[in-house]
């Protein structure tokens, strides 16, 4: 607990809800808000509702995700802009809507993946997704040359394999243990992982690191070339 008061925005409000109310049980005051990442309109009015709740936005972080397994030969167009749509077109929607309530020395932090880093055996079939992450992280960059007049720091936080509700599947299908011993560490991120980072990147103690990425992934990306 930093003292932060978290507003989280989700399409599905209950699970929001929910997770809300734990944060809040454990002494980290939470809302809940309603939000479709890649509509507009849904974002707008989320961001006003933020806004109305808790005032000023220090920090936001971007961390909807959205997956379809399909090689190149197989994905669909509706597929492939559905993907982009949540992973890249709802991160600049969020961010655009959101920083209008930043003052300056706010931050912003992007979750990529080390599937933005490099291609993916045949067998994952992630085109989609690989290119929506690596956007991400240009996007990043981008937008902290942008915005940095502004005193708005953009970093990128790119996490290897943990187990989740996206990655269930593919865990399954590849092994979990195979993916574990594929990274130097020998093991897959858990909880705990992320939050050293993001709390570095939306915090005062990085103030001056903007237009970053960092993978938290066991050291994949340094055998991988990332």
């Amino acid at each position: 607990d930093v003292g932060a008061q978290v507003a989280l925005l989700d399409r599905d409000i209950d699970k929001a809800r929910d997770l809300a109310a734990k944060l809040s049980a454990n002494g980290c005051h939470a809302q809940a808000f309603a939000c479709d990442v890649s509509q507009e309109a849904s974002v707008q009015q989320a961001a006003q509702a933020v806004q109305e709740r808790f005032g000023t936005v220090w920090g936001l972080v971007n961390n909807a995700g959205f997956l379809r397994s399909a090689s190149l030969s197989e994905v669909t167009l509706a597929d492939w802009n559905a993907v982009l749509a949540v992973n890249l077109t709802g991160y600049l929607l969020v961010a655009r809507a959101l920083a209008q309530h930043m003052p300056e020395g706010g931050s912003i932090v992007n979750v990529a993946s080390i599937a933005g880093l490099a291609g993916n055996p045949s067998e994952m079939k992630t085109i989609a997704y690989n290119t929506s992450k690596g956007a991400v992280i240009n996007f990043t960059r981008a937008l902290a040359g942008e915005w940095g007049e502004h005193g708005i720091t953009v970093n990128a936080i790119c996490p290897g394999f943990f187990p989740s509700k996206m990655t269930h599947g593919l865990l399954e299908k590849l092994g979990a243990d195979k993916m574990a011993q594929g990274a130097p560490l020998r093991r897959l991120g858990d909880d705990e992982d992320l939050k050293g980072l993001a709390l570095l990147f939306a915090s005062d103690a990085g103030k001056h690191i903007t237009g970053q990425w960092m993978a938290v992934d066991g050291g994949v990306s340094a055998i991988i070339g990332g």
